[in-house]
């Protein structure tokens, strides 16, 4: 006859920090939120102060969350800011950098935009609505700042849509990457006439292959949009480096002038 173990009811504080854990894994928590105070997230989850504090212990010391003595606690990335960090200073100061993480978007947005029109729901698609509306009303407002901003919110959604938690998580810890990448490739782009139009048409195709459920068409949106920012952005390059090489000519130039009007 087999013999069974009993079966053992885990600690309250397990049980909550599971909870917690689930919701920051499945993305519901995101980094850099803000808990609720201790006394009315107990609260809320119908538990004691002491077994909410051990919980989050156990959080702290998984590196998920981290408390402030008086300030509350928040969700860390876990991911990693330390390969992030350096990597947005980069962008601001290398353009081989920039351009990396362009290509390096170009596959992470079209599988982005291809998953979420398979999985979206109608909660995700409202939010994809509010952000691109969002994107609309700035554009009309002529704030290219606030444009760049609401341009990240919007790809951050997408893949939120996704409702995978690995792609999810890998696209958040780039987030502060994807906001100085979206700024830096705008202000670049704003010189260019027409552009502007153009990247809300391309976002606007994006979100509405979404919107109509059909991945492959979302897909190819996706990489029609990377791929003009790409061929954008090497162009101007090129133009800042004739540019560049115009200057250097018209300066060597002046000052042969001046050394002949001396000679004389």
């Amino acid at each position: 006859m087999a013999t069974y173990k009993r079966v053992k009811q885990g600690k309250i504080s397990d049980v909550i920090a599971a909870q917690l854990e689930e919701m920051i894994v499945a993305g519901v928590l995101v980094p850099g939120e803000q808990l609720m105070a201790e006394r009315d997230l107990a609260l809320e989850l119908k538990v004691s102060r002491p077994s909410l504090r051990s919980a989050i212990q156990q959080l702290e010391n998984k590196g998920l969350l981290e408390a402030h003595q008086g300030g509350g606690t928040f969700v860390l990335n876990f991911l990693g800011p330390s390969l992030t960090d350096p990597l947005a200073m980069l962008l601001e100061s290398s353009p081989n950098t920039a351009q990396d993480f362009l290509e390096l978007r170009l596959t992470l947005d079209g599988i982005s935009a291809y998953y979420a029109a398979q999985r979206a729901t109608e909660v995700d698609r409202e939010l994809l609505t509010l952000c691109f509306e969002s994107i609309e009303e700035a554009h009309k407002d002529d704030d290219p700042t606030e444009e760049s901003v609401l341009d990240a919110d919007f790809h951050m959604a997408i893949a939120e849509a996704t409702h995978n938690v690995v792609l999810l998580h890998i696209s958040r810890s780039l987030f502060s990457l994807l906001r100085t990448g979206v700024s830096l490739n705008r202000m670049n782009l704003y010189v260019r006439p027409g552009s502007r139009g153009m990247l809300l048409q391309q976002h606007k195709a994006i979100y509405e292959a979404i919107m109509a459920g059909d991945p492959d068409e979302a897909r190819d949106a996706a990489a029609c949009h990377l791929k003009y920012v790409i061929e954008t952005m090497q162009e101007l390059g090129h133009e800042e480096a004739r540019t560049e090489v115009s200057k250097q000519r018209m300066e060597r130039y002046r000052e042969r002038r001046e050394l002949a009007k001396k000679q004389k």
